[in-house]
């Protein structure tokens, strides 16, 4: 194409690519939630199981994601980011972000070996370094005083389970 000449009509622009890859990973999520439904386990007993929230989380994410890629197609995109704190020539920190994504994966692998509390200890404080904390030490500290705050009403309050891990197994938590 030569400068100065137009896009065809065909041609999608960056927001819009961007808006179709949104609704994409939403509708990937949507359907990796449906598929996650079907493999719940129902007590015969119960009539309102436990795959009766999933499913509507399942169908909410699907419907949302269908009802951004026709607007994106029939012209209809988001609003701009507009904040005092949002700078748009800036470019994404890729290096914060798989920090992060490690962050999440390293938690994943952690729980079944230590437990959640301390895993989700790892993890806030990992995030807080990760996005810029002076004090890693005290975000790993206020990470673990809420993960233990969970830990504890998910399971004494709530008789919900997470993984107590070897240490606060032995704890007898």
């Amino acid at each position: 194409m030569q400068a100065g000449a137009s896009r065809p009509a065909w041609a999608l622009s960056s927001r819009q690519i961007s808006e179709l890859v949104f609704a994409g990973l939403v509708l990937a999520l949507g359907v990796f939630a449906l598929i996650g439904v079907f493999t719940i386990r129902i007590p015969p007993s119960v009539r309102v199981g436990p795959t009766v929230f999933p499913f509507m989380v399942a169908v909410i994410l699907l419907a949302s994601s269908a009802t951004v890629i026709v607007g994106v197609f029939r012209g209809k995109l988001g609003p701009s980011e507009e904040s005092e704190d949002v700078d748009a020539t800036r470019k994404t920190d890729w290096i914060t972000l798989a920090k992060i994504v490690a962050l999440v994966v390293v938690h994943i692998v952690l729980i079944p070996l230590v437990g959640w509390a301390i895993a989700a200890a790892v993890l806030f404080g990992g995030v807080a370094w990760s996005l810029g904390a002076k004090r890693w030490w005290l975000a790993l500290l206020i990470g673990l005083a809420l993960a233990a705050t969970v830990q504890f009403v998910f399971g004494q309050l709530l008789g919900l389970s997470l993984p107590l891990g070897p240490l606060l197994g032995l704890m007898g938590y």
